[in-house]
């Protein structure tokens, strides 16, 4: 299991960790400077001749922006790629604490979030209305731009989880998509009995992000920011330690496989019928499609496995805001801009048409959304999956104020545990990331 896209889009929603990256923000700086302008007017600004630089990875946002530009002519967008997740957050510190040379609006993971926020690195919206467009957003996908009481950035996508099944793989062994943890128990001893090599999934070991989401969905919160500076981790709560002890007994079976997602050799296994599932977020049906097209067509949808029968909880898994930080020149225009392309109705088909799963309520209710086939799964109407998956999410988790450094220890400490018990490894990451968190001037606590 995964949390990101295709080698080229991958962290558009991922929450791989970011190697060798350790973003040095303190937990109460400000040397971005003011958070707002005062009395400025994002709809006067709209129609002020203005530059807005954007940095961003998605693809195919240049169709999007086009819209814009139409409909607000005195306004020019520039797209910039300034490098994918972790080395676009290098550079976006690099250049606020530089005071210049960054972008007017920035494309942030909802993981990296509360880290550029809580060290003033990021305008809070609230200052330009962004309280106003809560209703518009699904409860999760707000959740996770609020910081500390503050509103950083505007949802753009979001990542609800599925699980993704061969079909015809599991018609042929006469195995119906567990409904429950259980189930996906028994069906990956089936799947192991059918062919000694084959697996009902992967899951990986640098992974940080996939494990999150399974103890998301468990009801495990191992991450409370407590204020300014406080900071909880329990990473051996009950939900935390549920997913540690299923997954570290279908690891020692060897009914699942531990290999390291997005490879040519992890994708021939996909392609192979090795793997029989995927547990991922909703964006997955592209990369699906494009990466190994001749075999598309066997793969469906279906809901999460649940702990108890009957349930209906889910997680997120992935997505990314539009933030304006600290350093913009104009942070009226850039705020109006960043509302516009995630909260238009025109724009946000746009990008949903360009392969971003929505976080707006009004998409996600709309019947020509819901039903429309979608061709990478065999034509069915995966979306109302996705739809119940996004309304099903969890609520109250949080990400650390340096998350970022946190996920790139998680492969030296959970990824080496797979093998030998995943609690121990996660045991081992809450005292990494214990100490770093008490060395950045934060005060880390267990329960």
């Amino acid at each position: 299991m995964t949390s990101a896209h295709s080698p080229s889009r991958r962290r558009i929603l991922a929450l791989a960790p970011a190697a060798a990256l350790v973003l040095a923000l303190t937990a109460c700086g400000s040397d971005g400077g003011s958070s707002s302008e005062g009395a400025a007017d994002p709809a006067k600004a709209l129609d002020t001749p203005t530059t807005l630089t954007f940095w961003t990875w998605a693809p195919n946002l240049d169709k999007t922006v086009a819209l814009f530009e139409q409909k607000y002519p005195k306004i020019k967008v520039e797209i910039v790629n300034a490098g994918q997740s972790a080395a676009q957050y290098t550079k976006l510190q690099t250049a606020v604490k530089a005071g210049s040379g960054g972008p007017d609006v920035v494309q942030v993971e909802y993981f990296a979030l509360p880290e550029l926020a809580q060290s003033k690195r990021l305008v809070n919206l609230k200052d330009y209305g962004a309280a106003a467009l809560e209703s518009k957003f699904t409860s999760s996908a707000w959740s996770q731009v609020t910081v500390n009481g503050g509103i950083y950035a505007v949802p753009q996508d979001t990542g609800p989880m599925a699980m993704f099944y061969n079909k015809k793989l599991l018609d042929e062994l006469h195995i119906e998509p567990p409904r429950t943890w259980a189930e996906f128990e028994t069906a990956a001893a089936k799947i192991k009995e059918s062919a000694p090599d084959r697996y009902i999934t992967s899951i990986d070991p640098g992974d940080a992000g996939g494990l999150d989401s399974l103890m998301w969905q468990a009801g495990s919160r191992p991450f409370q920011q407590k204020g300014e500076t406080g900071v909880g981790v329990d990473l051996q709560d009950p939900g935390a330690k549920k997913v540690a002890d299923l997954w570290t007994s279908l690891v020692e079976r060897k009914l699942v496989d531990t290999a390291p997602g997005w490879t040519n050799e992890w994708w021939q296994s996909m392609n192979s019928g090795r793997y029989a599932m995927w547990i991922i977020g909703a964006w997955a049906p592209g990369n699906i499609a494009s990466t190994i097209p001749t075999t598309a067509g066997n793969w469906r949808a279906a809901p999460m496995p649940q702990w108890n029968a009957g349930d209906d909880v889910t997680a997120e898994n992935g997505g990314s805001a539009v933030a304006v930080p600290t350093t913009s020149k104009n942070k009226a225009a850039a705020a109006a801009f960043a509302t516009w392309l995630n909260s238009d109705p025109q724009a946000v088909r746009s990008l949903n048409a360009n392969g971003l799963f929505p976080a707006t309520t009004e998409l996600l209710k709309d019947p020509a959304f819901l039903d429309r086939p979608v061709d990478a799964l065999g034509g069915q109407q995966a979306n109302q999956v996705f739809a119940a998956s996004s309304a099903s999410v969890g609520k109250g988790w949080q990400y650390l104020p340096f998350q970022v450094y946190a996920n790139s220890v998680f492969k030296d400490t959970v990824g080496q545990s797979f093998t030998s018990g995943i609690n121990g490894g996660l045991t081992a990451w809450q005292k990494r990331i214990t100490e770093y968190g008490n060395q950045q001037g934060f005060k880390v606590t267990a329960p």
